[in-house]
């Protein structure tokens, strides 16, 4: 027996392809397994950028203290008051996972919202499409959304030179990689 396994089974990441499509909105309470924690000197134009520039909605706040946003389900992001933001965005940044269909729109909405605040979208050697956006916090959060890998693509063969095998190259779900 295999420690591997489609990990698409307990994730709410749709499996890459051009029709996937993104969950619905997960207004649940549960556990949360990682959150962000962002401060801002202005509570109510942060979550004006979060909701409608980056597609997240307010699933509760205590007044003056803290908006806990959320996205898909583990997409979490928690404002709270600063007196001040950092006058540069870091280079670490914070990654979201979206598919494919809604890059454009996030895209649009971002520069709408935010003039400025968005590079991309550029498509990576693993095989996704990235946005990088600064936030009003100057936090820098990455979409991505996976790609359909096309098995004779540069991508496929890049993969493959680190050691990564796609499933259709043979190998089942639960075996070990090459």
């Amino acid at each position: 027996m295999s420690d591997y396994y489609n990990a698409f089974e307990i994730s709410p990441v749709p499996a890459p392809g051009p029709d996937a499509v993104p969950p619905e909105p997960y207004r649940g309470i549960y556990g949360m397994p990682a959150f962000m924690t962002l401060p801002t000197s202005d509570l109510a134009a942060s979550v004006d950028f979060w909701v409608r520039g980056l597609g997240f909605f307010e699933l509760f706040s205590i007044p003056d203290r803290l908006v806990h946003l959320r996205r898909w389900a583990f997409q979490d992001v928690l404002l709270v008051p600063a007196a001040g933001v950092p006058a540069e965005p870091p280079a670490m940044s914070f990654s979201f996972a979206c598919v494919l269909s809604e890059v454009d729109s996030l895209v649009e909405a971002c520069r709408t919202v935010r003039p400025g605040s968005v590079d991309g979208p550029r498509d990576t050697p693993w095989n996704t499409r990235d946005v990088s956006v600064i936030t009003p916090e100057n936090a820098r959060i990455v979409f991505t959304a996976a790609k359909p890998l096309d098995p004779a693509g540069q991508e496929a063969r890049y993969l493959e030179a680190i050691g990564i095998t796609p499933p259709s190259a043979g190998r089942g779900d639960h075996e070990e990689p090459a």
